[in-house]
């Protein structure tokens, strides 16, 4: 076999040096935007163990990968995710390991992710409101998740940040209230545009889809936001503005109306070891049949994903008439 290479880099240039791993499709909240009520999971056996997981970030830490997230569905209802968690905190190379949660298991389970090595959560909250917190996610109780707010604040995590889908006529009115939560904390906030992942009845995406002008300019009447900055590095795609006077950040995800695809370092794993190579595209990879052949070894799964770089799309086309129909759900993506 010849040398593998210590980075990724695909076709355009770009260095992938960022992993979201996805350890489960099965959410306990069923999120308007995410999922459909009535949800057909991937059969358990399809789904990857814990150790295939950990032989992934392994290989793709070996490949220059320096920035792992773990995200699902909901990555923390995963049966012993804390021993995946802990074998991935102790990885040599892997610089930043972070979690994107729904926040509904931070309550019991924030301090023993801060000690195993994750270094950032990610933490979904839509509505300050109980009944239309419910509303949105169909099974969320918000004490639950503000309590597990609460929890990975006091973990001490190196940032906590709350991650806001805003909908035209369901939620747009909380935008400030969502901004004056966090910055009575002292945690970031994205705002992030709807993704047109899976087929969604319960509301029309053209019309509910709110951009990140229009919430710039809602923020914009109570706070005076000044930019950090371009998108890129251990940040994400998040355009970030600071607020006068404090730490919060306030970020906006912007698939729709401000492309960031040129700035692209991350694929996506999906629970059942799809390897993703754009969120709004189906070029993919089994690395499960790698993992699953009798006679495995580390740098063929490795040796799969260097040659997966070439399939890696310049772009996404949600912006466009012509977009694919991306039929997968959020869940089934990986965050």
């Amino acid at each position: 076999m010849p040398k593998l290479p210590t980075t990724l880099i695909d076709r355009f240039q770009r260095r992938v040096d960022y992993v979201r791993l996805s350890v489960t499709d099965r959410c306990d909240f069923r999120c308007v935007y995410c999922m459909a009520e009535k949800m057909t999971f991937v059969p358990k056996p399809q789904v990857l163990t814990l150790e295939e997981h950990f032989q992934l970030a392994q290989a793709f830490t070996e490949l220059g990968v320096r920035k792992i997230r773990l995200t699902g569905g909901e990555p923390l209802i995963r049966t012993d995710i804390l021993t995946l968690v802990k074998r991935l905190g102790r990885l040599p190379s892997l610089d930043q390991l972070v979690l994107t949660t729904n926040g509904s298991q931070l309550q019991r389970m924030a301090t023993q992710l801060r000690d195993y090595g994750v270094k950032r959560v990610n933490i979904s909250l839509d509505s300050l409101q109980a009944r239309r917190f419910r509303q949105l996610t169909r099974h969320g109780h918000l004490d639950q998740v503000l309590a597990g707010i609460d929890a990975a604040v006091d973990a001490g995590f190196e940032r906590v940040k709350l991650n806001a889908v805003i909908l035209k006529g369901r939620n747009e009115d909380e935008v400030l209230d969502l901004v004056d939560f966090a910055h009575g904390r002292g945690i970031d906030i994205a705002f992030i545009e709807e993704m047109p992942l899976g087929r969604i009845e319960e509301h029309d995406r053209a019309l509910s889809l709110c951009s990140s002008e229009e919430l710039r300019a809602i923020i914009g009447q109570r706070y005076s936001m000044h930019s950090l900055g371009e998108p890129g590095g251990s940040d994400g795609p998040a355009r970030y503005f600071g607020l006068p006077g404090s730490t919060t950040r306030v970020g906006f995800i912007s698939p729709h109306s401000e492309n960031f695809c040129h700035l692209c370092n991350r694929v996506r794993v999906t629970a059942e070891g799809r390897l993703l190579l754009c969120l709004g595209n189906e070029h993919s990879v089994d690395l499960r049949a790698i993992l699953r052949q009798p006679h495995f070894t580390l740098d063929s799964l490795k040796s799969a994903i260097v040659e997966a770089m070439a399939l890696k799309p310049e772009r996404h086309h949600f912006d466009n008439e012509g977009e694919p129909q991306i039929v997968r759900f959020m869940n089934a993506t990986g965050g």
